[in-house]
């Protein structure tokens, strides 16, 4: 998913009839707004209804916070640093139904401009996983997204916003969900350099 700026993002949190809100309105809105209900147990409740659920809280996964991104080639230092992109806030929201638990999970930080850096577009890849907390943790799902930010000329920082629309697992039996944590961080490792198109020798 691509977001290159935060006033698109933004259109994506709220609903319509919130339209004559700012933009900066809507995000703390959001970002701030309570996210999760009181936990009920499901009971004898048909498959096809709802049930009000304890929504998982997210957090940072730790050393996840920040990445930097520097000069291709050169040496890992401040000063080789082009850009440094940190999670600021995140919020969430559920519903649970027909024992499938859905989550719209959003994460906002911003780019910082290093020594190295300049105008043009980042890539930024964030890592949301749905974790079930234990003496041996058990991954339930994960979704991977990379995001493109523009750096315009005669700026040091950009935000940026992403919304996971549709972070989706089953739901847990009893008050298994309680354990149930939503993490969230920057993830390089699935990134692959372009591969260069071969010409063709006659």
């Amino acid at each position: 998913m691509r977001i290159c700026a935060a006033a698109v993002a933004a259109a994506l949190l709220l609903p319509s009839q919130a339209a004559a809100q700012s933009i900066s309105d809507k995000l703390n809105s959001w970002f701030f707004g309570g996210g999760s209900s009181t936990q009920q147990p499901p009971g004898n409740t048909p498959d096809n209804a709802s049930v009000d659920i304890e929504c998982p809280g997210v957090e940072v996964r730790a050393g996840a916070s920040t990445l930097a991104i520097n000069t291709p080639g050169a040496e890992s230092t401040p000063m080789n640093t082009r850009y440094q992109v940190t999670i600021g806030q995140t919020a969430r929201e559920c519903a649970a139904l027909g024992g499938v638990v859905t989550m719209r999970v959003g994460v906002q930080g911003r780019v910082l401009l290093g020594p190295a850096g300049g105008p043009g577009q980042v890539d930024v890849p964030l890592r949301l996983a749905v974790v079930q907390e234990g003496p041996e943790p058990k991954p339930i799902v994960s979704k991977f997204a990379r995001l493109s930010v523009a750096i315009p000329s005669g700026q040091t920082a950009v935000p940026f916003v992403h919304v996971e629309q549709d972070l989706t697992f089953p739901l847990p039996r009893g008050n298994l969900i309680e354990a149930y944590v939503v993490y969230v961080g920057f993830d390089p490792a699935p990134a692959k350099p372009e591969r260069k198109q071969k010409t063709k020798t006659k």
